[in-house]
């Protein structure tokens, strides 16, 4: 089927490249526009998303979820666009595969019957913080003694005369396995839909430098757009200092595991020692990069952003803050008094992070990743002979 249909008075957009129906509205859009955007391919060289949908002929919903994951949001190709509003066709590439990406997170998430946390994710965010907090507030005076909560943490196992070292390993791997588990299903759950595709260690690694880097959000080479046509987008450093602010943090909790197994000992460690620093690091990371997200989303052109509400991205960006200002609170008041409340809202905050790690924004980098991965793959198939269409 042809992208475009004469009409009587000009041209109009047909619906889609397929006779049936999708199973959203965004889908359908989306359907239309990358029909048109495979009659144009000006804007191939932008991004992943255009030579992906060039090895396609029809897009099924699995297709356009996968394209979508592709996209970074550079908005490049809306300014690039010769169809886009207000000509008649109104072709809004970002704006629509920012639809399909959020829509594509409640599909595949798992357990299927929390898909709906998407929508509610500030909701359930806040909830989840107020009601873990309490209840290590609770747990610390019912393991202890009322005077627990304000007792000075003094000299190494400290932490543990509050909460035991194995109850707490319990309690956040449990958690964590569970995050894990959640997203896994859910990234399968998004490669399946695609169809079967066979991808190796070098479709992992070039995935891994694409993600690493942010390969594809700089507009193909001239940068990305957020608040105009400006291109001047100061995400690609925000999502730095976020992800490895988070890597950094991670790296902190991984390397006091091994101190406390390995080495015998036990936090608290003093600041200048490795989890210490690592943790410090990450933690300004995690500040500075969410509230930098925070900002170029206030003033983001609407033209380029999903219409709906965004509390599940602002959500998932307060508590990254959240967690990491309630370590750094506990990092300072933990020779004071103060000691037991703080490391109970920091506890509380972090598992309600893990908790609802699955059911917001988080999932986005899990789902690019195999959609950049998934890309490799197609790419190497293609300059080896070996797609088939």
């Amino acid at each position: 089927m042809n992208a475009l249909a004469l009409a009587p008075g000009g041209v109009t957009p047909i619906s889609g490249s397929l006779d049936v129906p999708h199973a959203t509205a965004a889908l359908a859009e989306a359907d239309r526009l990358m029909t048109v955007c495979n009659s144009c391919r000006y804007c191939e060289g932008l991004c992943a998303v255009f030579p992906a949908m060039e090895m396609r002929r029809s897009f099924a919903d699995g297709d356009l979820n996968y394209i979508a994951n592709l996209c970074h949001a550079c908005g490049a190709c809306h300014v690039d666009c010769q169809f886009a509003p207000p000509h008649a066709f109104e072709v809004n590439v970002p704006r629509t595969l920012a639809r399909v990406r959020r829509d594509s997170y409640a599909q595949a998430a798992w357990p299927a019957g929390l898909a709906p946390l998407f929508e509610r994710h500030a909701v359930a965010a806040a909830v989840s913080v107020a009601v873990c907090v309490a209840a290590f507030l609770i747990g610390f005076v019912a393991l202890n003694d009322p005077g627990a909560l304000w007792r000075a943490g003094e000299g190494a196992g400290s932490f543990f005369r509050l909460m035991p070292h194995n109850a707490m390993v319990a309690l956040f791997g449990a958690a964590f396995l569970f995050m894990i588990v959640s997203i896994g299903l859910s990234v399968r759950a998004l490669w399946r839909g695609a169809g079967p595709e066979r991808f190796g260690l070098a479709d992992i690694w070039q995935a891994t430098r694409d993600a690493a880097t942010l390969r594809y959000l700089d507009g193909g080479g001239a940068g990305c757009h957020n608040a105009d046509e400006r291109p001047v987008d100061p995400r690609r450093h925000a999502h730095h200092l976020t992800f490895y602010g988070f890597m950094l943090c991670f790296a902190a909790t991984s390397v006091a595991t091994l101190y406390h197994y390995v080495l015998g000992r036990e936090a608290p460690y003093p600041w200048w020692d490795l989890p210490v620093v690592l943790g410090s690091l990450g933690g300004v990371g995690l500040i500075a990069g969410p509230i930098a997200l925070l900002r170029a989303k206030a003033t983001r052109d609407p033209m380029l952003a999903d219409p709906r509400p965004a509390g599940m991205e602002k959500a998932f960006l307060w508590m990254l803050a959240l967690t990491s200002a309630t370590g750094f609170a506990v990092l300072f008041l933990r020779a004071t008094p103060a000691l037991g409340v703080t490391l109970a809202v920091h506890l509380g905050v972090v598992l309600a992070l893990f908790l609802t790690m699955p059911y917001g924004k988080f999932v986005h980098g899990f789902h690019r990743f195999a959609a950049l991965t998934r890309y490799a793959a197609e790419l190497r198939a293609l300059r080896t002979g070996a797609r088939q269409e």
